[in-house]
């Protein structure tokens, strides 16, 4: 069990790397989308309407391994040589995209729920569309989408697990490999469970 402590922190540091970058672009991306998707331009609004129909419908591990084989074959055609896309990459790449479907969802339902009266006292006191953006709706939004927005926080970390499929070295992957080589799955499975339990994002 020892043996393989240093392994086990390798995997934690990658998983919360995973974990905070996908987060962090996730959050951006999908907040842009949210925004779009209340666009009065309806060809707009559509495609990031099919984004998050798409994204929410493919499941996680199929948009991991589209991302890591596909982003693969593409830089082969794109160079004309054997080039592999990086695991780590790949993974935050594809945690971004399903984080983004989700949080896109939860923003704009906060969106709506505030009152359009705040954005017509904005237009009328000559705020531009930035301004009403950034000091009335992002601000009285963010206290209604924090409670969903938490409980997509949990399911992303317990999401980073499925990057050990690609080859990133994280808590998962370290637990497969130390169980198969020592055949003691049991231990080794319950340290990864209790390596980062779900409470250590309940904010």
């Amino acid at each position: 069990m020892y043996g393989f402590l240093d392994q086990f922190i390798l995997g934690l540091k990658n998983t919360l790397f995973v974990f905070f970058l996908s987060c962090a672009f996730g959050t951006i991306l999908g907040l842009l989308i949210a925004m779009l998707r209340n666009s009065h331009r309806k060809p707009v609004s559509a495609c990031m309407q099919a984004y998050t129909g798409i994204i929410r419908g493919v499941p996680e591990l199929l948009i991991i391994l589209l991302m890591y084989f596909g982003g693969t074959a593409l830089l082969i055609a794109a160079v004309g040589r054997y080039v592999e896309i990086n695991a780590f990459v790949a993974g935050v790449t594809a945690l971004t995209i399903v984080f983004s479907g989700y949080a896109a969802e939860i923003f704009r339902g906060a969106i709506n729920a505030v009152a359009p009266g705040q954005r017509e006292a904005a237009t009328a006191l000559g705020l531009s569309r930035w301004q009403i953006w950034l000091l009335i709706i992002i601000p009285q939004m963010i206290p209604i989408a924090l409670p969903a927005f938490c409980n997509l926080c949990i399911s992303l970390i317990k999401d980073t697990s499925l990057i050990s499929v690609v080859g990133l070295t994280d808590v998962m992957r370290v637990a497969y490999i130390a169980a198969g080589s020592l055949r003691a799955p049991l231990p080794f499975y319950l340290a990864a469970s209790v390596t980062l339990p779900p409470s250590f994002i309940q904010f």
